[in-house]
């Protein structure tokens, strides 16, 4: 996960935060936490996945921090239900867990971020500027090493039909964002324009029904290895 410094937003420009965990305690630490920081105000809280789904809406918060464990349900849940309402919210999963299968349905839920509790509070404020202004904290190259740790040697990945429908120019660039390139580095590699890559993403990315590259990078992974094993079981039986 690439934490990066984020400045603090313009004067004009508030971030709203949502604050998820069924701890009290930790809620109040949180919010004054956040109380205390330039441009960030904490509009609501919840202490379970159902008074987060009804509540959150209404606060229309850019930000919302989400334990993972909650006693009705889990904050990947209510992350995905929330943006299915607020397709513009950013979602940070705060857990004490290092739970990689959950940081795997985060990144499918369209979280932006994912962090440990042990993180310091500097940090954690980072994190918050870091998603509100857009910016994912989930780096595709991790993504990918991590979906094939996970795996087992024998387990087949699921085939995803959704690449049926990628140019053969997208389904390189596909690729290359699967192996943690950034635009850059894909341009140079396929010769082609910045511009012209960040088109081809933005279109895969429809095509593939995601928001996010690390969505598309994880959907990569799944397909190179769909296809290697593919082919060593046919120089196999050759």
């Amino acid at each position: 996960m690439a934490e990066q410094a984020t400045p603090p937003p313009p004067s004009g420009h508030r971030i709203r935060l949502f604050l998820v965990d069924d701890h009290e305690v930790v809620r109040r630490g949180l919010r004054d936490l956040f109380e205390e920081e330039r441009g960030i105000e904490v509009v609501g809280e919840a202490g379970t996945a159902a008074q987060a789904v009804a509540r959150g809406p209404a606060l229309r918060p850019d930000v919302a921090v989400l334990d993972v464990r909650l006693p009705d349900g889990d904050g990947v849940t209510v992350c995905r239900e929330l943006r299915a309402r607020m397709p513009e919210l950013a979602c940070l999963i705060l857990t004490s867990f290092d739970d990689e299968e959950a940081l795997l349905d985060a990144i499918m839920a369209g979280a932006a971020g994912y962090v440990l509790k042990e993180i310091n509070g500097s940090d954690l404020v980072t994190a918050v500027r870091t998603v509100g202004a857009g910016q994912s904290m989930l780096d595709p190259a991790t993504t990918t090493r991590l979906i094939r740790s996970l795996r087992g040697p024998d387990e087949e990945p699921p085939r995803d039909p959704r690449t049926a429908a990628l140019s053969e120019r997208e389904r390189a660039v596909l690729d290359l964002i699967g192996e943690g390139l950034t635009n850059r580095e894909i341009s140079k590699k396929l010769y082609l324009s910045e511009k012209t890559v960040k088109n081809h993403i933005s279109r895969l990315l429809a095509k593939l029904g995601v928001e996010r590259r690390v969505q598309a990078a994880v959907i990569a992974a799944h397909v190179h290895d769909a296809e290697a094993r593919a082919r060593d079981g046919a120089e196999r039986e050759s």
